[in-house]
């Protein structure tokens, strides 16, 4: 037999500096679902994922939490890699950017480029924004901030050694115009062609010397090497590349087929990793793929608004296949996605319960009814019949066409349209109807087969979405025939097998009491955070930090408790502005709202708004945690409402 074509299918390494969102976790789903089709049509798959484990973030994080960095990225990582496990993902390899070999080839790659020319060293001197761990000339800032981010720069000078990117630039630029599907969507390739590449390249920083949480340079011990050589580098050390010899593993699977990352780190992988290779004389990824991101609502999801959503907490209303359906079929192909719980329950009951749920049940109900669970030979067809086979082989040519440029959420839609389409078939069969004549006992026969042979094609194709529902439906029907090849031709399902029992795949979930649910359980998460802010360190902050916190003195006018949450008070004060203020407070344990009316506290007045318990909060009380069981609100007494705090 000759050799499976090979596909090395990588996600982007995700960042330890805390427990990812069910928005970060849209990647890792979207990736299994790829390698896992890819698998199922015959390709000898690779698919890595991993950690991304140094840098100042995390140095600071582990001060904060009183931790060796190595001690914070060891939880961290544990906690992404059993949310990875948790969703069902196949990768064939978790790669830490702190294992071994990882950093002894990183050390090894650095040195080569070195010796070669293609690092050298210099001084930085320019704006640089921590949270991206990225430096800035004031021309590329965005309203003198971070252009990734949005956030503060601060002005940073340092010794460093550069990547040469500017000696590679006409190379990269002649490469990404001759190899049009090189990234992915097309406008992702016009951006980076248009607004990075063509206006000229910078070289880029690739040591640092003010931090240490890092992979020492092994010739100069006062640099650590930067963020994007070391992680980048993540695609080719986990499968064995070594510039002293690289091994067989990297031999087979390199280039990459195809690089699944975010929209908002496009340009490090079309322009420093490209250069890199090149600079190493290593082929190129064949593709970049770079995925919007998935929104609750029309925001990005933060713990101070109320709005995180963890995998696991969905999975534990709603059961992994069901998560993943949700995240691959409802992401747009090049616009941001969004997710609420009340649309993820509409869809929950809508398509999983009713259009699929409801087309296994009753179908395999009606097989044992009627024929005692054994399935007939097709032997009495009829026109209606050879639209549904149709149907359902244009459907495995349209999920075909779909994977070719990632469009995963069409290939979904295409999957579920032959589920609506099926149950159609049943209304116009009317197979009640004719279980009722003894005469039409082989048409009946006839219909539950291409019934259960097209709910078999959803089901072979579903394995890439919907792992362990598609095997359900297999139990369900009795069958093992599960390959991409059987669905070349309506009619693998074999005759005088006996079908299992019918189960239902889907509850339907009571959409009230879950949001009430849901909805208790945020406000309670949100009167914790207001009352007991989550500070597991104290970061030291500067001058102008401490500026743009707008403190000012304000009277409690009114004050009442709301209903359903016996943590919050909803209350309006007098700030010395011409409207008055509404502010929500997890005060209302300590506090009767009686005994606040006429008070004066300080607020911080240019919170951003957010939405607790249905009402919104405009600003946040000062208090003190005197111990864990008491909170005492600041009162001030002299200043007028308006007073501004300095």
């Amino acid at each position: 037999m000759p050799d499976k074509k090979k596909f090395y299918i990588t996600t982007a390494i995700a960042y330890t500096s805390r427990k990812p969102h069910i928005g970060n976790s849209y990647e890792i789903v979207l990736t299994d679902a790829i390698a896992r089709y890819k698998r199922l049509q015959g390709y000898d798959v690779f698919m890595l994922t991993g950690t991304d484990e140094h840098g100042q973030k995390i140095e600071e994080y582990a001060k904060a939490a009183n931790v060796t960095p190595k001690e914070y990225v060891d939880k961290i990582a544990e906690e992404i890699k059993a949310i990875c496990d948790l969703l069902g993902t196949s990768y064939d390899k978790f790669i830490r950017t702190t294992d071994d070999y990882h950093e002894k080839v990183v050390q090894k790659i650095f040195k080569k480029l070195y010796e070669q020319d293609d690092i050298y060293k210099g001084t930085y001197e320019g704006m640089y924004c921590t949270p991206c761990e990225s430096f800035w000339t004031e021309s590329q800032l965005v309203d003198g901030k971070c252009p990734d981010c949005g956030r503060e720069v601060k002005p940073a000078k340092e010794e460093a050694y550069f990547l040469r990117l500017s000696k590679y630039q006409k190379q990269l630029e002649e490469f990404i115009e001759s190899n049009e599907n090189f990234i992915y969507p097309e406008a992702r390739k016009k951006e980076m062609l248009n607004n990075f590449i063509k206006p000229g390249l910078q070289d880029l920083c690739v040591s640092r010397t003010s931090f240490k949480w890092g992979i020492p340079v092994d010739f100069d011990d006062k640099h650590v090497v930067y963020v994007w050589l070391d992680a980048l580098s993540n695609y080719i050390t986990a499968i064995g590349y070594d510039p002293d010899g690289s091994s067989e593993q990297y031999k087979k699977y390199w280039p990459a087929d195809v690089h699944i990352i975010g929209k908002d780190i496009v340009r490090f992988h079309t322009i420093y990793w490209p250069i890199m290779l090149m600079a190493l004389g290593e082929p190129l990824p064949k593709q970049v793929f770079g995925h919007p991101w998935l929104l609750f609502g029309e925001d990005k999801m933060s713990k101070s608004r109320g709005n995180v959503i963890y995998a696991d907490d969905l999975v534990e209303l709603l059961g992994v296949d069901a998560v993943r359906y949700y995240l691959l079929s409802e992401m747009p192909y090049t616009s941001d996605g969004s997710i609420t719980y009340e649309t993820i329950i509409e869809r929950y009951n809508s398509d999983l319960a009713n259009t699929l749920g409801n087309l296994v049940n009753r179908t395999i109900a009606m097989q044992n009814k009627y024929f005692d669970g054994v399935i007939c030979e097709p032997s009495a067809s009829e026109e209606v019949d050879e639209n549904l086979k149709q149907f359902a082989d244009d459907t495995v040519k349209k999920v075909e066409k779909c994977f070719e440029t990632y469009r995963v959420a069409d290939a979904i839609e295409s999957i579920f349209n032959l589920a609506k389409r099926s149950n159609k078939y049943i209304d116009e069969t009317m197979p009640w109807a004719l279980a009722k004549d003894n005469k039409q006992k082989q048409r009946l026969g006839t219909v539950l087969y291409n019934l259960l042979e097209t709910i078999r094609y959803i089901a072979v194709l579903l394995s890439a979405f919907m792992p362990e529902t598609s095997e359900k439906i297999f139990n369900q029907m009795n069958c093992n025939i599960k390959d991409y090849k059987s669905l070349e031709t309506f009619g693998a399902t074999k005759a005088g097998t006996k079908v299992g029992t019918a189960q239902a795949l889907f509850a339907r979930i009571d959409a009230e009491k879950m949001l009430t649910d849901i909805a208790k359980k945020q406000e309670s998460a949100a009167a914790e955070h207001s009352s007991k802010p989550e500070i597991e360190g104290l970061a030291q902050i500067t001058f102008d930090d401490f500026a743009k916190v707008e403190l000012r003195v304000a009277e409690i006018t009114s004050c009442e408790p709301i209903k359903k949450a016996k943590k919050l008070l909803k209350i309006m004060v007098n700030d010395g502005s011409s409207q008055p203020r509404q502010i929500v407070s997890g005060i209302a344990p300590w506090y009767k709202p009686e005994d606040l009316i006429g008070k004066s506290v300080v607020i911080v007045a240019n919170l951003k708004p957010a939405k607790l318990c249905g009402e919104m909060s405009n600003g946040m009380l000062l208090a003190g945690d005197v111990s864990e069981e008491d909170v005492k609100v600041l009162f001030v007494e002299g200043m007028p409402a308006g007073t501004k705090i300095r």
